[in-house]
């Protein structure tokens, strides 16, 4: 025996204007009532504090509490979204000391979906903002129904982003304070990166008289080192550098003091002479800092004394 109804009903949608002819007064106002729509799309609890709530000189449309007892703000639009209603949200979020923002539109536009997707990557793990369309349908003529569909959310993925921009962040804030520190003993020392100023990066470096050589100070998690860096964009051209200085290697490390890391770099365009100091720890020992900056500044002032005869005499091509 056949299990397909007899009649399967059509779904037909409903303008929105049909069922709540007004935002404010219509809309807002029997969602207020049914906030378990909501809660059924969110996975949230939600019990209602006040519609029309006072923020300033504004109004949220509705002010609620989840069920941790973090205050939730709700915004409404019959309308495509814009962003005098994403402004708002920010300004209610903010003002009210609200942990959720809940924007609910007829018409999400992708780019204000993007916008709460780099909200939800931006904001506090504590913090949500959920994007959320509306729409209306009826069976035949069945009363029409709301359709709330979750189009932005907070996710595992938005929270690992999040913690991914804030540590890289730190990290570039990290090493602007680092190297300001470091140009600051250079500059005592000589006027070899009297020009450079600090940056977000690893490694800083400064010329040395020839197109493609460079002094280079680079700075990681557990040490750091002073180098020769030789990178003219012709990897043939860097292997003759690297091989002429090379062959005074025996004078180069006496006049330097101690052994030096010879990477011709057989596999890579560049090569690269370099000292490695792991004494102090690197970027990430924060308490030796000073003693690895002044540690490096000496060490690059003996690299240059030691390499820079020996590059003046390279023939310049």
């Amino acid at each position: 025996m056949s299990s397909i109804p007899k009649s399967i009903g059509r779904l037909i949608r409903v303008p929105l204007r049909e069922i709540w002819r007004h935002e404010a007064q219509d809309f807002t106002r029997w969602l207020a009532d049914h906030l378990d729509e909501i809660e059924e799309v969110t996975g949230l609890s939600l019990t209602l504090i006040e519609r029309e709530a006072a923020t300033g000189s504004f109004a949220v449309d509705i002010l609620a509490e989840d069920g941790e007892g973090s205050l939730v703000v709700i915004e409404n639009q019959l309308e495509a979204t814009d962003h005098d209603h994403l402004g708002k949200l920010i300004t209610y979020m903010s003002n009210q000391d609200a942990k959720i923002a809940i924007w609910i539109t007829s018409d999400p536009r992708p780019e204000h979906e993007r916008a709460v997707e780099w909200l939800n990557e931006t904001l506090p793990a504590d913090a949500a903002f959920y994007l959320i369309k509306v729409e209306a349908v009826r069976i035949n003529d069945s009363p029409p129904a709301p359709l709330f569909t979750v189009v932005a959310a907070p996710s595992l993925t938005s929270q690992q982003v999040g913690e991914q921009r804030k540590e890289l962040a730190q990290r570039h804030k990290q090493y602007l304070e680092f190297w300001a520190q470091l140009l600051d003993k250079a500059r005592g020392q000589s006027n070899l990166f009297s020009g450079v100023s600090p940056k977000k990066d690893h490694w800083i470096s400064a010329g040395a008289g020839r197109t493609g050589v460079q002094w280079s100070y680079v700075a990681l998690k557990d040490h750091a080192r002073v180098e020769l860096y030789i990178d003219t964009t012709d990897s043939e051209k860097n292997k003759q550098i690297f091989d002429a200085l090379s062959q005074y290697w025996q004078a180069i490390e006496a006049s330097f003091g101690s052994h030096l890391v010879w990477q011709r770099l057989d596999n890579k365009r560049a090569s690269r002479i370099s000292h490695e100091i792991h004494t102090f720890g690197g970027i990430s020992n924060y308490d030796q800092w000073d003693a690895l900056q002044t540690a490096m500044v000496e060490a690059m002032d003996k690299l240059e004394n030691a390499l820079k005869p020996h590059l003046a005499k390279l023939p310049k091509t």
